[in-house]
């Protein structure tokens, strides 16, 4: 969808510079066409403005005393009387202050200092005493504070910029009532709440045709307002806001004039009202992001001049209305992620001008056919994808377009290989997984798929021998499918390979060390679960981009080479599922920005390294079953971003350091940019991403963990022989979801503080010499308080007195049946005290507990 996005949007800038003024985004030079020279005090006063600002880019070196002003860079005069007329200032990278000396340049119309560097100083308020200024743009040029009042004096102002990434703000908007001739108003990202009369204010400027205020925190369109005076207006964003009501009828009032509105995510509800079809000139209209709902009205189809529809991410229901035939100049027509059903309407393939058609994510029913696209000779991007419809063409198909985007995921494709895919030479995307393709691949179709930048074909059933070819793709994606045959050779075009769960053979080495492959730039390389095999080669030390590595779930063996520490960007290595033995060897310290190390299920038998926790990037640690022995290192500790610690089916011995409470990501929640600690776990690139994933077990069930694996915090110490008490300092791991620490030999009480984790989901103590009822039954309690009592099968507590155990699973069935019967507390604590000692504890536990859970 990201790149979807960024097609539509480039659709609109397209629409959006020939609607609008044409405006210069570099540097005005002007060369003097006259004998008339720049007048001396305009020259002086440039100089005073020159040496007050910050210019680290040296932008206005030709700014000298020595030379005529009027052919410096980012000037303009009049070539009759050598006055200064126009500064061209933007884009510049300036900071610092701006002289009032601007004052002394009499005749200045112009003044553009936009996508500067101001430091959020406020805007000088001597600027409304510029009276000649037609034109002012201080967009993007990061001031702050109040925009002055004084602006409301520049009588002559046709255009006035002051939005964008701002943090500029109004106490009122009545300044501007002296601003009779201004035809273009961008505030956008200024906070106007406070006035609550802008509509009124704004529709009072008779010649004002383009009124930009997205993100503006405007909070009501008026909506009981029957009539708004925009006479001229011609462009309308109020995107980004928040409205939280219905589209106004006031709207219909803009019929002669308006030609572009944008009202995307600003909180809208209710139907699309009648009033905006009225809108007979209109060429653009945003309505996505919103709560909009109902049908989509059959009177869309008067929209005859609509060039872009955008009404994603709505809950629209109902069928595209037939009559979107009628829209003969559309060029983009976006409707994913509503809740649409019905059959899409054949009418579609009559848009003869249709770049681009998003029907994404919705609930159509029936099919497409070749009328569908009967006219569409112009499409360019075509996005079906996630919506049961059936791809339902002939086999010899021509289609009359050649497409460049194609998002035809969990789609019915299939069976066979789209044949009429190979028509299309223009393709740089093609997303087809979980599109039911199975069967053989035909015969051109390396070759094909060579010439494509991006290929998604993953979780299909596509068969095939690889031939001995050279892969072009940058990102190539053949996951779970039914290839076989050698690794292919690689062009230095590819960054993303991969190839996971197919039937892929031949030993690793050929691959790693191909005379092409060593000139690589792969940054993700994922061949895990084929039938590799041989020894992990110090040919790796030619893979030096490689930021994710996974060939786990093969038949490697041997030892991890010491040149596997030379890949410095690796943020993930995964090499779990073989047969490696060996030391884990020390360069790997140098890959500082490891994240994740899955080395589990592999035959190491030695200790783990000390040099581990100069790995301080670790957020996956999983070296479950590798035969690793002796204790737990107490340095491990220093891995303060860890979230999981897999460990189990060793031969560990030794206690459990108490010092586990250092794990700060296992105690604290996620901060609000939580993403950047997740940066190990994907690879994003421009229309996707390859995620991380990785086998846990965290409830005694082996369960894959992918789109997921960012909220997990596990610890998974079973099954080695570790001896000592349960530290109580591991009940300060608040934000710990799963805790197995079963199958050991340890001892003692269990902390009484351990109900007090109360994002645990999962823990198990079984099979250890453990007592204390009463933490047993804080366990109990805690799974209570999270309404979890359906989930006692994942409290597992082995006991030593089988009296206790039995209490405990006589209270847990009672605590079902109250909550079954809804028996009064009175009666539950009453039963559960006759038990005996231990039907006693948990009524007092339960007393002091009583808030939150009954």
């Amino acid at each position: 969808m990201g790149a979807s996005f960024a097609t539509h949007h480039t659709l609109f800038l397209v629409w959006f510079f020939l609607a609008t003024f044409s405006l210069s985004f570099f540097f005005f030079k002007a060369e003097s066409i006259s004998n008339v020279s720049c007048n001396e005090k305009d020259k002086q006063a440039l100089l005073t403005l020159k040496r007050g600002l910050t210019d680290h880019e040296h932008v206005l070196s030709s700014w000298s005393d020595h030379k005529d002003c009027c052919i410096w860079d980012g000037v303009s005069c009049d070539n009759k009387t050598g006055r200064v007329t126009e500064l061209h200032l933007n884009y510049s990278s300036l900071g610092g202050e701006i002289s009032g000396s601007l004052l002394q340049l009499e005749h200045l119309n112009y003044l553009d200092l936009s996508n500067n560097g101001f430091n959020c100083t406020p805007i000088p308020t001597f600027l409304g005493s510029m009276y000649n200024l037609t034109d002012l743009d201080l967009s993007d040029a990061n001031f702050c504070g109040l925009i002055p009042h004084q602006l409301g004096n520049l009588s002559r102002l046709r255009y006035l910029s002051l939005g964008s990434y701002s943090n500029l703000y109004v106490d009122n908007l009545r300044w501007m009532s002296g601003l009779s001739a201004l035809q273009y108003l961008h505030l956008g990202s200024a906070d106007l709440h406070r006035e609550v009369d802008w509509l009124q204010i704004m529709s009072k400027f008779p010649s004002l045709s383009k009124l930009y205020l997205q993100n503006c925190q405007l909070d009501s369109l008026n909506p009981s307002l029957g009539f708004v005076n925009f006479t001229s207006l011609q462009v309308l964003d109020l995107s980004e806001n928040h409205f939280n009501h219905e589209i106004p009828n006031w709207f219909s009032n803009l019929s002669t004039s308006l030609l572009s509105l944008s009202l995307y995510s600003s909180s809208l509800k209710g139907n699309i009202p009648p009033s905006i079809f009225n809108l007979e000139k209109l060429e653009y209209l945003g309505l996505s992001e919103n709560s909009l709902s109902g049908k989509i009205p059959d009177s869309l189809g008067q929209l005859t001049h609509l060039i872009y529809l955008d009404l994603r991410i709505n809950p629209l229901s109902g069928p595209i209305p037939s009559s979107v035939g009628n829209l003969s100049q559309m060029q983009a027509l976006l409707l994913g992620l509503n809740k649409l059903n019905g059959t899409v309407p054949k009418s579609l393939g009559l848009l003869s001008n249709l770049l681009a058609v998003s029907i994404s994510y919705n609930f159509f029913t029936g099919s497409l056919d070749e009328a569908h696209f009967s006219k569409l000779g112009k499409l360019k991007e075509l996005d079906i994808s996630y919506t049961p419809l059936f791809f339902n063409v002939n086999s010899n198909w021509v289609p009359p377009f050649q497409l460049e985007y194609v998002y035809m995921s969990s789609c019915k494709i299939g069976p066979n290989f789209p044949t009429w895919l190979h028509t299309q030479r223009s393709l740089w995307l093609l997303f087809l997984p979980l599109s039911g393709v199975s069967g053989k691949a035909p015969s051109w179709f390396w070759d094909w798929i060579s010439n494509i930048h991006t290929v998604d074909l993953s979780n299909n059933h596509i068969e095939g021998d690889v031939p001995d070819i050279l892969l072009n793709s940058t990102i190539l994606n053949l996951r779970s499918n039914h290839f076989k045959g050698r690794l292919p050779r690689l062009s230095a075009n590819v960054e993303v390979l991969n190839l996971a769960n197919n039937s892929f053979f031949g030993p690793i080495s050929t691959f790693l060390c191909q005379k092409m492959n060593k000139k690589n730039k792969v940054k993700v390389l994922d061949v895990s679960n084929n039938f590799l095999l041989g020894k992990l080669s110090n040919c790796l030390r030619y893979w030096q981009s490689l930021i994710h590595l996974n060939l786990g779930g093969n038949n490697l063996s041997g030892r991890i080479p010491y040149s596997l520490g030379s890949l410095v960007e690796l943020k993930s290595l995964s090499l779990q599922n073989n047969s490696i033995y060996g030391d884990i060897p020390s360069s790997l310290k140098r890959c500082s920005k490891l994240g994740l190390i899955d080395i589990g299920d592999n035959n190491f038998s030695r200790t783990i390294p000390l040099w581990i926790t100069k790995l301080t990037q670790l957020i996956v640690l999983r070296l479950r079953s590798s035969g690793f022995k002796g204790n737990i290192p107490q340095n491990i500790c220093q891995l303060s971003f860890l979230r999981i610690l897999d460990l189990a089916n060793n031969s560990l011995s030794g206690p459990i350091p108490s010092c586990f409470k250092n794990f700060s990501a296992m105690v604290m929640p996620d901060p609000e940019n939580q993403d950047v600690f997740f940066v190990s776990l994907e690879y994003e690139y421009d229309y996707g991403s390859y995620l991380e994933n990785l086998m846990l077990v965290p409830k005694g069930h082996e369960l894959q963990y992918e789109e997921n694996l960012k909220f997990v915090r596990s610890i998974d110490l079973s099954s080695n022989k570790l001896s000592g008490s349960i530290p109580v300092e591991i009940s300060v791991l608040s934000e710990l979801r799963f805790l197995n620490l079963s199958r050991n030999d340890l001892m003692g009480n269990i902390p009484e503080n351990i109900g007090i984790m109360k994002e645990l989901e999962s823990i198990d103590l079984s099979r250890n010499h453990l007592s204390d009822i009463l933490a047993i039954l804080n366990c109990v309690v805690l799974l209570f308080q999270k309404d979890a009592y359906h989930q006692l099968e994942n409290l597992i507590i082995e006991h030593q007195l089988a009296k206790q155990k039995k209490t405990l699973k006589v209270l847990a069935s009672i605590w079902v049946w109250v909550l079954d019967s809804q028996l009064a507390f009175g009666e539950f604590v009453e039963v559960s005290s006759s038990i005996g000692h231990g039907g006693m504890l948990i009524s007092n536990l339960l007393m002091t507990k009583r808030i939150g859970f009954m």
